[in-house]
């Protein structure tokens, strides 16, 4: 299973890969020699040239591959042969879904091209007596509000003082994928958030524990950059109550060491009129997208039970500064439960799930940077039976050049829905428009008729609830 979900390229444009040609080939030459000793992996063949051609072959044959004798499930599970797959250019997409059923966290991946679904091996159990580091007994425990306790009135309890928190067992994990590995970040646990961080290695096919991060947090927002993992906001235990927090951190793996980045300013928050309304009303991110290369922080204004929309930052890495978000941008964001601001990229377009106002309709939209404002681009987006019974009703996800949403259907199935043009016989997309991506172009006409929407896949899980999803190139 291992070499199916081996991640060894990461799916960041920014990635920077800064080995040689000579380096590459010396790795290699060094991995083919390991084999040589014993036998050759294709008869009459150098094994640097076998190596070669497995690199070359799709991923979702690997786990027959390592079947053929231990010599080839070797050299399937070595890290080398995907770093060939990435200096070849032939990595391919995989879509990683967390769920959650009573007390577990579940891990699901899907192969687009193949449909091939596969559950990832279980997060241990943690076995250390530390209490900052037991992260991952704390992950089995999850149990954090029950399947008809909402987003929103946790919210109430861990920003406003309530009952909710006292229920609190865990919840609020993030989780990221960056230099081949997929991680889950910090969380709340009934005593305190945490600072722990658990990774996936899909080359070994195991969980283990690497540094936690500088300040403990809860429902922090991640985001890839050049090769590194950004962690911002989130929430932290403060005398008895949850703060929003200001800070953020980032992950390089390979040192395995985090590392401070400039705290969010909030200025919209800092600039209110009085010390009442600056005492009430609590600044909060409540997204993050990585987009043209910098961080995109939508913020809100909290005040139970409302989200107040206030704008954003963006971080920018080469400067290592914020600046403030454009306006249309920032206070058009569009929102789903509890403020919660949900949107991918694709084919370097923002997209964002809108919910105008109800749960069982939505939009998407996109960003229009020449007029900084919000548009829709595709109407009548099919929505979950009972969406209020879940804690994710509804994921956002871009893979495969094309837009994607999520969702947990009646049949109690993780159905995979893929927005499609339908054929018109005159197109109706703008001139503007008509240069941008082929996506763009796919969804831009008459939003509520020509486009569909196509179940290309879906993976039966009974009572599991959608946590999150992260796609990822393999």
């Amino acid at each position: 299973m291992g070499g199916v979900f081996s991640l060894k390229s990461s799916g960041d444009s920014n990635t920077q890969h800064n080995e040689s040609s000579t380096d590459r080939t010396w790795k290699r030459q060094k991995v083919a020699r390991c084999f040589e000793q014993n036998t050759r992996l294709i008869p009459c063949l150098p094994n640097e040239l076998t190596l070669q051609i497995l690199a070359r072959v799709p991923r979702v044959h690997y786990l027959q591959l390592k079947l053929v004798s231990r010599s080839w499930k070797d050299a399937l599970s070595m890290s080398e042969i995907y770093d060939l797959r990435k200096e070849l250019k032939i990595t391919e997409e995989c879509l990683f879904i967390l769920s959650r059923i009573e007390e577990k966290l579940i891990w699901y991946a899907l192969d687009p091209v193949s449909q091939i679904w596969q559950k990832l091996p279980p997060m241990p159990r943690d076995t250390t007596q530390d209490g900052s580091r037991r992260g991952l007994a704390i992950l089995q425990m999850w149990n954090s509000l029950g399947s008809r306790m909402k987003i929103a009135e946790a919210l109430r309890g861990w920003l406003g003082g309530g009952d909710p928190l006292d229920k609190l067992q865990f919840c609020g994990c993030s989780i990221g994928a960056v230099n081949g590995c997929l991680y889950v970040i910090g969380g709340l646990s009934r005593t305190s958030a945490l600072r722990c961080v658990w990774r996936y290695d899909p080359i070994l096919n195991v969980w283990n524990e690497v540094s936690p991060m500088l300040t403990a947090r809860a429902y922090s927002k991640t985001g890839v950059i050049n090769n590194k993992l950004y962690v911002v906001g989130g929430v932290n235990k403060h005398r008895g109550s949850l703060t929003p927090l200001q800070s953020a951190e980032v992950f390089d793996p390979e040192t395995d060491q985090w590392s401070e980045v400039p705290s969010m300013p909030f200025s919209k928050a800092q600039a209110m009129p009085t010390a009442f309304l600056a005492d009430l009303l609590k600044p909060i991110a409540t997204g993050l997208t990585t987009y043209k290369g910098k961080l995109y922080v939508p913020q809100s204004l909290y005040c139970w039970p409302f989200f107040v929309d206030a704008g954003g930052e963006i971080y920018d890495p080469d400067t290592n500064s914020w600046i403030e978000m454009p306006v249309g941008m920032g206070e058009g964001w569009p929102a789903k439960q509890a403020g919660t601001k949900l949107s991918v990229v694709v084919d370097d377009e923002l997209y964002a799930l809108d919910l105008t106002g109800s749960l069982d309709i939505a939009n998407i939209k996109i960003y229009d940077q020449q007029d900084d404002s919000w548009k829709v681009v595709c109407g009548e987006v099919p929505m979950p039976h009972n969406p209020n019974d879940a804690e994710s009703p509804y994921l956002l996800a871009g893979f495969c050049g094309k837009l994607h949403v999520i969702i947990k259907d009646s049949n109690s199935e993780i159905a995979v829905l893929e927005a499609a043009k339908k054929p018109v016989a005159q197109p109706l997309q703008s001139k503007r428009l008509s240069s941008r991506s082929y996506l763009t172009e796919s969804l831009v006409a008459s939003p509520s008729s020509e486009v569909t929407w196509k179940v290309i896949t879906s993976k039966r899980v009974g009572p599991a609830d959608l946590i999150s999803c992260q796609i990822h190139r393999i």
